[in-house]
């Protein structure tokens, strides 16, 4: 039986800070309050503090803005910190750790609802459209580590980990897909979380898909698109061209970012961002959070929610101390193909869209994209140098792939003395034996679709001109030759009621008051499709759960 219902955030938000059923901030608008706290000036009163700036050094720019404020440009990053001098306000209703969708979406509603709120994030903030997409620049400046992050394993599985402002819908392919009911129902019941069903999720999906402006393409399919449904109309295999959160402009779609969307929303409702400021751990005492440590410096908290990520938030919450096993880590293995054809395909500025569906959710045959860097990239795994390809070929060229649901697990672990954590995963049996089913079927698909060479990428690779050579191609990755990647991780925090598990059914942590999380760790499993719509509907239905003071 339910205990009683505890008062909700909204109600502790004083009165005169209310207006028309949602809260709003006294005195001055956030803009102006925002900018002469930026100066430092006392602003609403509050004590101030200064991240990632040691004591006895100069206040200069700063990095935390409000009301639509980013950190400023020419503003210089010091490790460890936010930028020099960075002043924001030592006290918040809540703090988010993170500013990816999960973080986004808290960070807007809460902000919205009218509580002082600091969006903490470890990456910088890159304007949109400033780098180009699928770029090496694109992974120097937004992922962790360049792109250089890896699973430890047999084989081991090379993942993809944005760190900057708005996290991975910045770098992402912008593929929207609805949960199906039976994949939610299948988490209610194995993970015993409450309302969880399509019905229950069905209103947040809308909500997120609006502010997305998700819809389909217009016109006719890209080359790389149109050679993947080319080839399953040949085998008669289904498919279908996936939406995305963009809109159309001059040249390719505009995707709706995070930066664009949900963390434009919380600054202009009165939020907080500081970027370039990683989270030591979070503050900890008699089993209440208090706040969050950055470079040494405490910054207090009503609540505090992590929405670092599958890997960070486990990661951040045992080095504060918080029993966390880091195990359940899902992601989905995927094998990659370099397809040539007798034409141009190659738009190194997009990928390709359409996704063959016949074997889902199990496997999912889709494009990748595919950059001359990225090619050579996918081309090296194999042990082939692009030194002797003609000088053009690229544009002929396309890299495709086979993406599974793994049985295999992970793990994240927090090591002293280290700054990232140790990744390590699992690959069982049945998904080596399912990744050649379906680097098989890949093949068969762009050789049907009028490929006339297919590379695939793993060690010692066989060139692939027939249907003849599908078989032997694929039953020669093995453990020790295969090249696997993943860029969806989910799993390690799964929300729901089963004993033992660190959050409720809401993302609330169960041995530390006040403590939320609120990102893709939730998902109990990789779902076969772009986590991110579910991921944000769910992140919707937990935050709600928050602010009325349920969870």
């Amino acid at each position: 039986m339910p205990g009683p219902r505890r008062p909700g955030v909204l109600a502790r938000v004083p009165p005169a800070r209310r207006r028309g059923g949602r809260a709003v901030p006294d005195g001055p608008s956030r803009q102006h309050a925002g900018r002469r706290g930026c100066r430092g000036s006392a602003g609403e009163g509050r004590r101030r503090t200064q991240l990632g700036r040691p004591p006895g050094e100069p206040a200069g720019r700063c990095s935390a803005a409000r009301g639509g404020g980013v950190p400023q440009a020419g503003a210089e990053p010091r490790p460890g910190g936010v930028v020099r001098g960075c002043r924001v306000v030592s006290s918040y209703d809540v703090v988010v750790v993170g500013s990816g969708p999960g973080g986004s979406v808290t960070a807007r509603e809460c902000a919205r609802a009218g509580l002082r709120v600091l969006v903490v994030e470890e990456g910088e903030r890159v304007e949109p459209g400033a780098v180009p997409a699928y770029s090496l620049e694109q992974m120097r400046r937004q992922y962790r580590n360049q792109g250089l992050t890896v699973a430890l394993g047999r084989p081991p599985i090379a993942y993809t980990e944005a760190a900057c402002a708005g996290g991975g819908s910045e770098v992402n392919s912008g593929l929207y897909h609805r949960p199906s009911a039976e994949l939610l129902d299948a988490w209610s019941r194995e993970h015993a979380v409450e309302a969880l069903t399509l019905p229950d999720v069905e209103p947040w999906l809308g909500t997120v898909e609006d502010r997305l402006q998700v819809q389909g393409r217009a016109g006719e399919l890209p080359p790389a698109s149109a050679a993947l449904a080319r080839g399953a109309e040949r085998l008669g295999w289904a498919g279908l061209d996936v939406p995305r959160w963009a809109v159309p402009g001059p040249g390719h779609p505009e995707k709706q970012t995070m930066t664009r969307t949900y963390l434009a929303d919380a600054l202009e409702a009165g939020a907080e961002l500081a970027c370039g400021s990683r989270v030591d751990r979070l503050d900890v005492h008699d089993g209440r959070v208090r706040g969050v440590v950055v470079a040494g410096r405490t910054v207090t908290s009503e609540r505090v929610v992590v929405a670092a990520g599958a890997v960070q938030s486990p990661a951040l919450l045992q080095r504060s101390g918080v029993p966390v096993s880091g195990r359940g880590l899902a992601v989905h293995p995927t094998v990659k193909v370099v397809a040539e054809f007798a034409e141009d395909v190659n738009d190194p500025a997009d990928l390709a869209t359409y996704q063959v569906k016949e074997f889902a959710p199990a496997l999912t045959l889709g494009g990748s994209a595919s950059r001359p860097s990225l090619i050579a990239l996918a081309l090296s795994e194999r042990g082939w140098s692009v030194a002797g390809e003609p000088r053009e070929a690229w544009r002929r060229q396309q890299v495709y792939y086979a993406a599974i649901r793994s049985r295999g697990r992970g793990r994240v672990r927090s090591v002293p003395g280290f700054r990232d954590p140790v990744v390590t995963y699992r690959l069982t049996r049945e998904d080596l034996a399912l990744l050649r089913s379906g680097l098989a079927r890949l093949m068969h698909l762009l050789l049907a679709a009028g490929a006339t060479r297919l590379l695939p990428s793993y060690a010692g690779a066989m060139t692939v001109t027939t249907n003849a050579d599908v078989a032997p191609a694929a039953a020669a990755m093995t453990r020790s030759r295969a090249a696997l990647m993943s860029v969806h991780l989910t799993g390690t925090l799964p929300l729901g009621e089963r004993r033992g598990g660190v959050v409720d059914s809401w993302g609330r942590v169960r041995d530390v008051t006040n403590l939320w999380v609120n990102d893709a760790s939730l998902l109990p499993d990789a779902p076969g499709i772009n986590p991110q719509g579910t991921l944000m509907a769910i992140a919707h239905r937990n935050v709600d759960r928050l602010l009325r003071g349920d969870g």
